[in-house]
């Protein structure tokens, strides 16, 4: 071979082994990168190349599909009650991609998850067509019911969920959209998007205020304040009297922490003051509690930490750095307290299972297509906010709230009912618009079945009277419903 001829081959020769190493790079180490770009087609094709698997509500479907014409996508999602079931299954369309638990578990509904290999093996080799498996929930149909027409047209969330185990029970957002109506990639589902986009600078309704909001969560924090108290010792007594002026001046400054109307705080005991809701009282506790007893006893019920239920959940906030006034602040759900609806049923649901924190969670399993369990969630301790002692203390105290205090719009006949009003001024000046909440639990012979937290945003909410009167009678339908009452 002369020369030239030889330069030739060795130049051709290094053309090929350098496509030979694109190929490899891009098959091998780019893969993952590309596979999840979101502008590969592919990918999204891939998606709805058949059938996604369906979320189950009590044994039934509340997702299922339809064939599409005209697109190089062959299926499309459709959603039953959409609107009320959105912040669980969230969307997912052709266009917009995936949410919530249509995201979380989008490869486990698209048959892609490796634990459906021997599923995808299986239907190969007899040419059955691919299939997504099925996403299980813990829902309640009657509770999710019950929060979102409860909710109806006032802008809130709702939370359920069952204290002995931390599986949710009910999980409303309102105002909410319907994942029907842009789940194609046609021009009107563009129209439907952009829509629903617009409204999110308001109302913003692909917003799961449960998981994706975080409130000042005013004197239902005073739970956690009161726990703190209990688990320190600067309380062993509910009924005796503390030594509590009336208003308490925060430590350091000449500013007063007054309560609200004429109601009884000066050295009210405890119990008398989450009844009467006093500031002046939990203030006062919770600076002797101390800034490092607060915080230890707020992130025992999970604050300052994100949630994974499995879609995320936005961490609550308790300041871990503050003057004394600050926690005094801090200790009545204000200054730079925030708390998730989630975060607040948490806190309700450790107290009614006597101090024990579960993990919370919404899949109860994942089933393949064959419907065999590929993965079985089992209830988790989180941790111990309180011993069983201080915790049947503080359920006296709710349970008061209800049956003579601020929250007797939650009483159920025949069942035990604790709970905790509050109402949140928020903004410069508390200009801001005002949130009426609700924290409760319902208690039978065999534990509490059903810890609840609403919150309602509401320009009207002037008091702790309004978390009774805006946020208790949501609590009381849901817990009906998952009492079956």
């Amino acid at each position: 071979m002369n020369k030239p001829l030889r330069r030739v081959a060795v130049f051709c020769g290094l053309l090929v082994l350098a496509l030979l190493v694109r190929v490899n790079y891009v098959q091998y180490v780019q893969a993952g990168q590309l596979s999840s770009d979101p502008n590969n087609r592919r990918v999204a094709i891939n998606q709805f190349a058949q059938p996604r698997g369906d979320i189950i509500v009590d044994g039934k479907a509340i997702t299922g599909h339809t064939t599409t014409t005209g697109s190089d996508f062959k299926y499309k999602q459709t959603f039953t009650d959409g609107p009320m079931w959105a912040p669980v299954t969230g969307y997912a369309s052709q266009a917009y991609s995936t949410s919530m638990l249509e995201g979380v578990e989008d490869k486990f509904l698209t048959g892609n998850d490796d634990r459906l290999f021997f599923n995808r093996t299986v239907d190969l080799l007899t040419g059955k067509q691919k299939q997504g498996g099925n996403v299980v929930t813990t829902l309640n149909a009657k509770a999710q019911a019950a929060a979102f027409n409860g909710l109806g047209k006032k802008k809130g969330a709702v939370v359920a969920l069952d204290p002995r185990t931390g599986a949710i029970l009910a999980m409303a957002s309102t105002p909410s959209y319907d994942p029907n109506s842009f789940a194609g990639n046609s021009l009107t589902d563009e129209k439907n998007w952009n829509a629903v986009q617009k409204k999110s600078d308001k109302d913003d309704p692909t917003l799961n205020r449960a998981l994706r909001q975080t409130y000042p969560p005013g004197s239902t924090f005073k739970l956690v304040t009161a726990a703190a108290a209990l688990e320190s010792g600067k309380v062993t007594d509910i009924d005796s009297a503390t030594d509590s002026p009336d208003p308490y001046m925060l430590p350091g400054t000449t500013t007063p922490l007054p309560n609200e109307g004429n109601i009884p705080c000066k050295n009210a005991s405890m119990r008398n003051a989450l009844k009467y809701s006093c500031n002046s009282v939990f203030g006062k506790l919770g600076n002797e509690v101390g800034l490092d007893g607060m915080v230890s006893e707020a992130e025992k019920f999970g604050f300052n930490e994100e949630q994974f239920i499995p879609v995320r959940a936005d961490a609550s906030n308790f300041d871990t750095k503050m003057s004394d006034d600050h926690v005094a602040q801090s200790s009545i759900g204000q200054f730079d307290t925030t708390a998730t609806p989630l975060q607040m049923a948490m806190v309700a649901g450790a107290i009614a299972n006597d101090g024990t924190l579960m993990q919370p969670y919404e899949v109860d399993k994942l089933v393949a297509p064959n419907l065999s369990t590929i993965s079985q969630t089992s209830p988790k301790k989180m941790s111990q906010p309180l011993s069983e002692e201080n915790a049947k203390k503080l359920q006296s105290m709710m349970e008061t709230v209800v049956n003579s205090g601020t929250g007797s719009n939650a009483k159920i006949s025949g069942v035990t009912v604790g709970g905790k009003t509050g109402t949140a001024q928020n903004g410069v000046n508390n200009e801001g618009i005002p949130y009426a909440w609700f924290v409760s639990y319902a208690k039978t012979d065999q534990g509490s079945p059903v810890a609840v937290a609403v919150v309602v945003e509401d320009a009207s909410a002037k008091s702790d009277v309004s978390g009774n009167g805006y946020a208790a009678p949501i609590a009381k339908k849901v817990m009906e419903a998952v009492l079956d009452k």
